[in-house]
């Protein structure tokens, strides 16, 4: 319900800094050695004696973990700031508890991987070894100048981001599937309590489980224990908060739109990819599936038909009032089952190939195959197919976004009847303000007095008596 963000200077800044970012990595493409060659997690020793690509990396991360500081904060004080009258924290909508909760994952999981970046910059440009150890031995020839130094302390601080950023797609992801599947089962969140506190202990526990990724660095039996039960306990507060957007189906009179069918898919794959992720919390078994294509398909299960399915999911509802236009449901049905169905050919022969023990980044020579791999090889190429298809699918949403807002259908204030605050501002909303009056709450965000029923909302007019806001 606020008319702007709470700093729209800082967001500005913000976004020019994320855009200065990418095209920093970007740059590294123009290099004469090419981009940054130590993998996405930038592990030293490789990452501090790669080429000038990694440099340029490491800048444009810099420059991008600063955007996304600004933009936590300016989210964490619009939203604790800037509510509607009568919106109490009891009374938001699940999207906004999600979006907190990963704008503070975001201000308190980002700074340290910030911290190692320039200790990582410091190691190549300036001659210290934080992260070399002694004796490092590259091409054959002793680098005279390291010693000291810890690979394990870029490990800790890169995965004491990485593991919250997780929540940091998933979180909004859950909110976006949680304000379509009530606005179109035309009933109340089941448990909105309970999925508020799951959302904060999500964000609490993702801090205390980073070193799950790092069973096999030799860290000990008790220390492997603390994170194995830690890591565990986070799949409580997930489970509680799948197991309420299944319940809020239960008794709705549920209509099938576009957005609802990626809502509603969402559900199933987030569903695999956390519970294929529990045999990666226990050292014992990953000791076996480390770094074996299982990882490669249970990441992807959570975070690419996970967040993807909710992010087209919010495109397609909240387009009519984004630009006062309805995208088209032919090819949107067309968009979304093959989109569904080649996600999970892309991602669960990678499971199956896991159990097999084939390893990712590992390549046997110039005969093309995976020698350990020969009895799964063929579901490589189910892979490849599915992944072509895939990218060819999108072009049915590429039309269906450049059509509709073009020629798409114009559409009523509030055309899927929802109830949360955003319906109640014109569709486009106001380029200054949002709203022609500011809304009041009297009500919680999913309250339906009757099926199809909106929320009942007065402007600040009407509640002053005045003649406007």
């Amino acid at each position: 319900g606020a008319p702007g963000m709470a700093f729209p200077r800082l967001t500005l800044f913000g976004y020019w800094a994320y855009v200065a970012g990418g095209l920093v990595m970007l740059s590294g493409f123009l290099l004469p050695d090419g981009p940054a060659q130590s993998g996405w997690t930038s592990y030293p020793p490789l990452a501090d004696i790669a080429p000038d690509g990694q440099t340029v990396w490491l800048l444009g991360m810099i420059l991008i973990i600063a955007a996304s500081t600004f933009g936590s904060i300016n989210m964490i004080v619009t939203i604790v700031q800037s509510r509607a009258e009568g919106l109490s924290f009891m009374r938001l909508p699940l999207f906004v508890w999600t979006q907190l909760g990963a704008a503070f994952l975001l201000l308190l999981a980002f700074p340290p991987l910030e911290a190692a970046g320039v200790l990582q910059l410091s190691d190549r440009l300036l001659g210290t070894s934080f992260f070399l150890p002694s004796g490092l031995v590259v091409s054959g020839e002793a680098l005279a100048a390291t010693g000291g130094g810890s690979p394990l302390l870029w490990q800790h601080l890169f995965w004491f981001l990485a593991h919250p950023e997780v929540y940091v797609l998933v979180l909004p992801a859950i909110g976006i599937v949680a304000e379509i599947i009530a606005c179109n089962t035309r009933r109340p969140i089941w448990g909105y309590h309970a999925a508020v506190a799951a959302v904060l202990a999500v964000g609490f526990f993702s801090f205390v489980v980073w070193a799950h990724h790092m069973y096999l660095t030799g860290m000990g039996t008790t220390i492997n224990a603390f994170f194995e039960i830690t890591t565990m306990a986070i799949s409580i507060p997930s489970v509680v908060l799948l197991t309420i957007l299944v319940a809020s189906l239960w008794g709705g009179a549920i209509r099938f739109p576009v957005p609802m069918l990626f809502a509603v898919a969402f559900l199933p794959m987030f569903g695999i990819g956390g519970l294929t992720g529990l045999p990666l919390g226990l050292a014992i078994s990953d000791v076996y599936l480390h770094d074996t294509y299982y990882v490669v398909g249970h990441f992807h299960y959570v975070v690419a038909p996970g967040t993807l399915f909710a992010i087209f999911a919010g495109i397609y509802h909240w387009f009519p009032k984004i630009t006062g236009r309805r995208m088209n449901d032919t090819l949107g049905h067309l968009h979304f089952w093959p989109t569904l169905v080649c996600m999970n050919g892309i991602f669960f022969p990678m499971l199956i190939q896991g159990f097999h023990g084939v390893s990712r980044r590992l390549y046997d020579g110039g005969v093309g195959t995976y020698a350990h791999a020969a009895d799964v090889a063929l579901l490589n190429k189910i892979m490849s197919h599915s992944a072509f298809a895939l990218a060819a699918v999108q072009i049915f949403f590429l039309l269906n976004l450049a059509w509709s807002v073009l020629f798409g259908k114009r559409t009523e204030r509030n055309p899927w009847d929802a109830t949360t605050l955003e319906w109640t501002a014109p569709s486009p909303p106001l380029a200054d303000g949002n709203f022609e009056t500011l809304p009041a709450v009297h009500r919680g965000p999913y309250e339906y007095s009757v099926p199809g029923a909106a929320q009942d909302f007065s402007p600040q007019s009407e509640r002053e008596g005045g003649a406007g806001a």
